[in-house]
């Protein structure tokens, strides 16, 4: 664009000097990137969605253990009373004496081969959430980086407006001074210098509601930023210098395609809706497992009369498991799972609709921007020129006190319009890098 050389020239003298009067506090030039390093290390309400990443990340490690074989060991030791001896009609009964000391010993191991594909697709699923929380993270992170770009331009534009209104406050009670002249004269009536006075007082009244805007948008912005408290951020107005770029359209849909985490979220939940339907899958496949076990029992029951002594043996083998009612079953939970893909990948197109509609909308205002600027800057000159020639016709006699007051009040306008084009270009910048995933 060719507005770079015309902005800078613009804003560079009058945002020089802005800053934020709220009491005595210590004022700090800060940047916008500081400010967003700052918010990153301390704010409350990115802590939930870091602890959810994290939480995610330990998931994946839950899903690999999987992969470990499972071990049981067991020890038991009982009271065996004495048994009986009977006929199979119940007659004949005898006394069975039995060791009354009974202990068992037994470790089994088992160890996954296969189990179609589940463990694997848990593992993947897990780390898909991971991704899916880690662009859930960078999604609030942004959000909350544009909500600060907003309060850190409207402290801008805010402190510019306070320096308006001190200029023409200035300029009103130099014309007041006149006015008193010339009613000491005779030449003036008081009734112009109340209604003049009316404007100052109006005026003084604007000041006032400023420097209380000032005191919230501050508050706002340490509070959300975490910086410490009583700071009061003066906004650095180097950041005129990144707020013109050269790049169109194309560029910014390009950019917002491959790096808006709202695309990256809603592509993850896609990836995430295919594992599951891979998970279902694998209940219709068998599992097989190497199982291995030792057991150690005493005394030995199956003998008559029973032998107080331990037996023990050990095995070794592959275990094989079909769930058949997987066959008839799973057919509806596979159905349901196809039915969440295919949610999933309409919400990733609307997504995308979303996003194309908003990069388009934005970078018209941010080129409309431009030309309000240049807009607003001719009118400030013609504001100006028109107060001087109203003034100097007042001064001559030849203009009555409402066309000063016309004049006034269209020169304050014109101004205040002007501020608002000059933050409206980075504000509109700072938007597009906000939908494009590049804040």
């Amino acid at each position: 664009m060719n507005n770079h050389r015309l902005l800078t020239g613009l804003l560079a003298a009058v945002l020089l000097g802005c800053g934020t009067p709220v009491g005595n506090a210590q004022r700090s030039v800060i940047s916008l990137e500081e400010i967003f390093q700052s918010a990153e290390a301390n704010s409350v309400r990115l802590r939930p969605s870091f602890t959810a990443q994290e939480e995610a990340e330990r998931e994946i490690s839950v899903a690999r253990s999987q992969r470990l074989p499972d071990i049981n060991a067991s020890l038991s030791v009982s009271y065996i009373g004495d048994g009986f001896i009977t006929k199979r009609n119940f007659s004949g009964y005898e006394k069975a004496p039995i060791p009354h000391l009974g202990t068992g010993l037994g470790l089994n191991i088992s160890q996954p081969v296969y189990m179609g594909g589940a463990i694997t697709s848990a593992i993947e699923m897990a780390e898909l959430k991971s991704t899916a929380a880690r662009y859930a993270t960078e999604l609030q992170r942004d959000n909350i980086r544009f909500q600060l770009t907003g309060f850190y331009l409207d402290l801008y534009k805010y402190a510019n407006l306070r320096h308006v209104v001190e200029n023409n406050i200035a300029q009103a009670r130099k014309v007041l001074e006149e006015m008193q002249v010339r009613y000491d004269q005779g030449t003036a009536l008081r009734n112009d210098i109340t209604r003049y006075e009316l404007l100052v007082s109006n005026l003084e009244l604007q000041l006032v509601r400023i420097d209380n805007t000032l005191e919230i948008l501050n508050n706002n912005l340490v509070t959300t930023a975490g910086l410490p408290a009583g700071t009061v951020v003066v906004p650095d107005s180097l950041i005129l210098d990144r707020a013109l770029p050269q790049a169109g359209e194309a560029w910014w849909q390009q950019e917002a395609s491959a790096n808006a985490p709202s695309l990256r979220l809603a592509g993850t939940g896609v990836d995430i809706s295919r594992k599951a339907e891979s998970l279902v899958k694998s209940e219709r496949l068998p599992k097989v497992g190497i199982q291995a076990g030792w057991t150690m029992d005493g005394p030995i029951l199956v003998e008559i009369p029973p032998i107080n002594r331990n037996l023990s043996y050990w095995w070794v083998g592959v275990g094989v498991s079909y769930n058949l009612a997987s066959l008839y079953k799973s057919n509806k939970a596979l159905a349901k799972s196809r039915a969440a893909t295919q949610k999933s990948v309409e919400q990733l197109d609307a997504a995308r609709e979303d996003v194309e509609l908003a990069v388009r909308a934005d970078y018209i205002r941010y080129l409309e921007a431009y030309e309000a600027l240049k807009t607003q800057n001719k009118s400030v000159e013609l504001a100006e020129r028109n107060y001087n020639t109203t003034a100097t016709r007042y001064s001559a006699d030849m203009a009555l006190i409402t066309d000063m007051l016309d004049a006034a009040n269209s020169k304050l306008d014109a101004e205040q319009q002007l501020v608002n084009a000059r933050i409206d270009i980075i504000y509109y910048y700072y938007k597009l890098l906000f939908i494009s995933g590049t804040i």
